[in-house]
């Protein structure tokens, strides 16, 4: 059994401390946070020991794996002493706020021998799984638009209820580097790498925020493909917009929203569409996180967790890598760019 630590004492180091406690192969031996009294606190809940010293934490010689929880922007440090350390790093989305301090990460992980694994938790999504098989199996055709919605909601309390929530720095960006992250994730997983693409940012009723609540992305793909990307913390919902992934083709249109589907229809049946159609079909009503990162639930951790530890007892790679987790950031990195530039065309490697 591997034995994990946690870095960080917010909201996000509980998901990671109830997913280790309810997967199988992995312990919690230790939380670290900055501050003391949020370590005791979590530790006593957890059942584990509290750690204000980081270097003491990962001088524990019993724990192999290490989750980092801090802002965005504070995961580059942390992971480099852990990896120096000897322990395998999990890191929470965005692995960090730019790409440069992502490939920073990578080089030394490697440097180190140690697995560097993102979180990109809807990826273990039944619906995602699915929607990856019809796509691998070339059921659309060629591709013609795939698009990411992401119209969500965050109060003003929300922005002010942390420092570095809203600034470039630590946040590394707002509607899309934070909540949307992970659409764009599962769209580029699904319809492949981004080309080129166009954008516009702006604030519109946020006050005291360096980032944008409202984005929209043109975006070709490598396929030929077109499509758009929409994020935002600025739509109001009484209930909360699902996320979703629209992916069209010569064949086939899926619209993926949430965990299940709103579409799935494809020119060539196949046996298996039943499958899907009696139990993944419906589409989300409410947003899963829409208005509510509390309301997120940790059973997608769960499943990132416990693909790591059998790939590291296996001695292969995780689903999420180091490089897998670089893609999405690079997009966004991409459209903040063109957004800057008054929407001018930027090329992505």
């Amino acid at each position: 059994m591997l034995k994990f630590g946690i870095i960080g004492g917010g909201m996000i180091a509980n998901f990671h401390a109830q997913a280790i406690q309810a997967m199988e192969g992995g312990q919690l031996k230790g939380i670290y946070a900055r501050n003391p009294e949020k370590a005791k606190s979590l530790s006593q809940q957890y059942h584990c020991k509290a750690y204000s010293d980081l270097a003491e934490m990962l001088a524990n010689s019993t724990i192999d794996i290490v989750t980092i929880a801090t802002p965005s922007g504070a995961h580059l440090t942390p992971t480099i002493a852990a990896a120096k350390a000897g322990k395998h790093i999990i890191c929470e989305k965005p692995l960090e706020v730019t790409p440069a301090r992502i490939e920073q990460m990578i080089q030394v992980c490697k440097e180190q021998k140690v697995v560097l694994a993102g979180i990109f938790n809807r990826r273990f999504n039944p619906a995602v799984e699915a929607f990856k098989k019809a796509i691998d199996e070339e059921r659309f055709g060629q591709l013609t638009l795939c698009d990411a919605y992401v119209k969500w909601y965050r109060t003003q309390e929300y922005y002010d209820s942390g420092a570095w929530r809203g600034t470039w720095e630590l946040d590394g960006g707002g509607a899309l580097m934070n909540q949307s992250i992970h659409t764009i994730d599962q769209l580029i997983y699904l319809a492949g790498p981004i080309k080129r693409l166009s954008a516009s940012t702006t604030c519109l009723i946020h006050e005291g925020i360096e980032v944008e609540d409202t984005a929209v992305a043109i975006l070709e793909f490598e396929s030929g493909a077109r499509g758009v990307i929409q994020g935002a913390t600025s739509c109001w919902s009484s209930s909360g917009h699902p996320a979703e992934v629209h992916i069209c083709g010569s064949e086939g249109s899926v619209f993926m929203s949430d965990e299940s589907f709103r579409v799935w229809d494809f020119k060539n049946p196949k046996q298996e569409d039943e499958l899907v159609k009696n139990n993944l079909m419906g589409g989300a009503v409410q947003g899963l996180g829409a208005n509510d990162p509390s309301a997120i639930n940790f059973d997608g951790h769960l499943r990132n967790f416990e693909n790591v530890v059998e790939a590291i007892k296996a001695g292969k790679a995780p689903l999420i890598t180091g490089e897998e987790g670089l893609k999405a950031v690079k997009v966004i990195d991409a459209i903040y760019r063109s957004a800057k530039q008054d929407g001018a065309w930027i090329e992505l490697d």
